[in-house]
């Protein structure tokens, strides 16, 4: 997991990134708010952040509001740390849209906690997201088959996108997640038993 630094304290900023190195994470770590900004505007970047509230270009709660506008269906966990006072900045920094509030100085088992927690979210997001599109996908699927679909009135096969023709069988399971367990009908049945009888009385 890659998370963002953005502090223009330098000591703070060295040992965040040294903390989070030491637990696991991949750490891009920035000295104020415009770095912070240019590297969330490239096509691969981090989505959980810990941003410092006061930093020179953009502030932290600023950054965060930016995304939820640019990107309101997109996955962030953004975290906020500041050393402010929690009782006038904590609401604000999530009405800004933060997910969490950290004060400085911070005891580090509790940020590791909050951190655990953030990436427990944004992994179950991540899930949640791709779910969701997995069954746009099928009921797609669903309505391509609800549509006027080319077939063969005599061997009842049917034409796809690429003008092939394919087995009955054959398209609806490219096309959903159909199984097929081949039988006969009574009626087939009949007809087949009745051919049968006429091939052995030629026989005989």
């Amino acid at each position: 997991m890659n998370i963002l630094i953005a502090d223009d304290d330098a000591p703070s900023r060295m040992m965040l990134q040294s903390f989070l190195t030491k637990w696991g994470y991949s750490v891009t770590a920035v000295c104020d708010g415009e770095e912070a900004w240019k590297i969330l505007c490239e096509p691969e970047h981090p989505h959980i952040l810990i941003l410092d509230w006061i930093m020179p270009g953009i502030e932290g709660p600023e950054i965060v509001q930016r995304l939820r506008e640019r990107e309101p269906e997109q996955l962030y966990y953004a975290i906020i740390i500041t050393s402010r006072s929690i009782k006038d900045s904590a609401a604000t920094a999530l009405d800004r849209g933060a997910d969490d509030f950290v004060g400085k100085p911070f005891d580090n088992a509790e940020l590791r906690a909050r951190l655990a927690v953030g990436c427990r979210i944004y992994g179950l997001q991540n899930m949640l997201s791709a779910q969701l599109q997995k069954l746009e996908e099928t009921l797609a699927q669903v309505k391509m088959l609800e549509g006027i679909i080319p077939i063969c009135m005599y061997c009842k096969k049917i034409r796809d996108d690429h003008n092939s023709w394919n087995q009955l069988e054959q398209y609806i399971s490219d096309h959903s997640e159909a199984q097929f367990s081949h039988g006969m009908c009574p009626k087939c049945a009949e007809e087949q038993r009745e051919i049968i009888k006429g091939l052995k009385a030629q026989l005989k």
